[in-house]
């Protein structure tokens, strides 16, 4: 993110009040528009450049060249340490990198093994974008990411494998009904081991704690520009376990957000597709249906349920532990890195 650049003097937090959430959906827009993709390593460069050029002041004004640089920079760049994110793991390429995994998962007539196979290489991609992605203030050790990993796969295997053999044996049901929840159980193993893949690549902050800092007025600002120093120079107030936990739940709660749309609408669809004439005749249209649902509905879904909750959370100090309790910043509030 930009803050994470040298120069004493921030840019606005975004061209639209991040207090809304459609605020924050027209935000989250930007920062996972796939074409930022495209601007590669030189675009970085001189986007950075640009950035830094306004924080040190030789530009005066935000424009419309330097809030897409701005853009640029905000896409790749981690808040925390100023590194791009491995490209297949920003959330510009989320709705890319998901879509032939979802796609796999949402085959129709799916067997074990196939459910098997697919389940794991979504935990895999599932547990390289949450690494990517956290806050780095409690970085996680490679035996944890590991114990993670076997236990997120053991978790939507299991789920998968489970209700695949419980769906066929309801007697009860039409077979039409069937069909229809057969279509769904990748959304449950998806959703249930989304959340606790989240869990777990993240527990070791809800242990530790993440930074939090004070909330600064726009006198706090001044005078630090005065000192020539930048906000991302305020120090920490300490680590918060509490902040980490509303950051982490946040974090599993926008997955599943984003997931149920994705995993739930378009196989709905494509079994109501399936009875028509058309497609019985045409069967071969059956994949690339499936696959424009799915992309349409990534990239429809996925700024909604980023946007959920803001990227840089405020809170009540006096809401965290007794340690920070009065030593908010303005309006007693401090603020925290949620992560995506």
């Amino acid at each position: 993110m930009s803050a994470s650049l040298p120069g004493n003097r921030e840019l606005p937090e975004s061209q639209y009040d991040l207090s809304t959430y459609w605020g924050r959906v027209k935000q989250t827009a930007t920062i996972t528009d796939p074409r930022t993709l495209l601007a590669g390593k030189h675009g970085l460069e001189q986007a950075k450049k640009l950035v830094v050029a306004y924080k040190q002041g030789e530009i005066k004004e935000m424009t419309p060249e330097l809030w897409k640089a701005k853009k640029i920079v905000d896409s790749t760049l981690h808040p925390d340490t100023g590194e791009p994110v491995l490209l297949p793991f920003r959330m510009s390429c989320f709705a890319l990198s998901n879509l032939v995994v979802t796609v796999g998962m949402l085959t129709p007539g799916l067997k074990t093994t196939g459910t098997v196979l697919w389940q794991i290489t979504n935990q895999s991609l599932n547990v390289a974008i949450n690494y990517a992605n956290a806050n780095k203030s409690s970085p996680l050790s490679y035996s944890k990411i590991a114990q993670s990993y076997f236990l997120a796969v053991s978790a939507s295997c299991s789920v998968a494998v489970g209700l695949n053999s419980i769906v066929p044996r309801l007697k009860r049901l039409s077979p039409s009904t069937k069909l229809v929840l057969g279509r769904l159980v990748p959304f449950a193993a998806v959703a249930s081991a989304g959340v606790l893949n989240v869990f777990l690549m993240r527990g070791e902050e809800m242990r530790t704690g993440i930074d939090v800092f004070p909330v600064l007025s726009e006198a706090d600002k001044a005078r630090l520009t005065k000192e020539g120093k930048a906000e991302n120079d305020v120090p920490s107030l300490g680590k918060s376990r509490k902040a980490a936990t509303l950051a982490v739940s946040e974090t599993a709660l926008s997955r599943v957000f984003n997931s149920t749309p994705i995993m739930v609408v378009p196989p709905l669809i494509l079994v109501r597709l399936q009875r028509t004439e058309w497609l019985k005749k045409h069967p071969r249209f059956t994949m690339p249906i499936n696959l424009g649902l799915i992309l349409g509905m990534s990239y429809l879904a996925l700024p909604f349920a980023l946007a959920a909750f803001p990227q840089r959370q405020r809170i009540s100090a006096d809401n965290l532990e007794e340690e920070f309790h009065g030593r908010g910043g303005e309006g007693g509030m401090v603020v925290f890195n949620r992560g995506i």
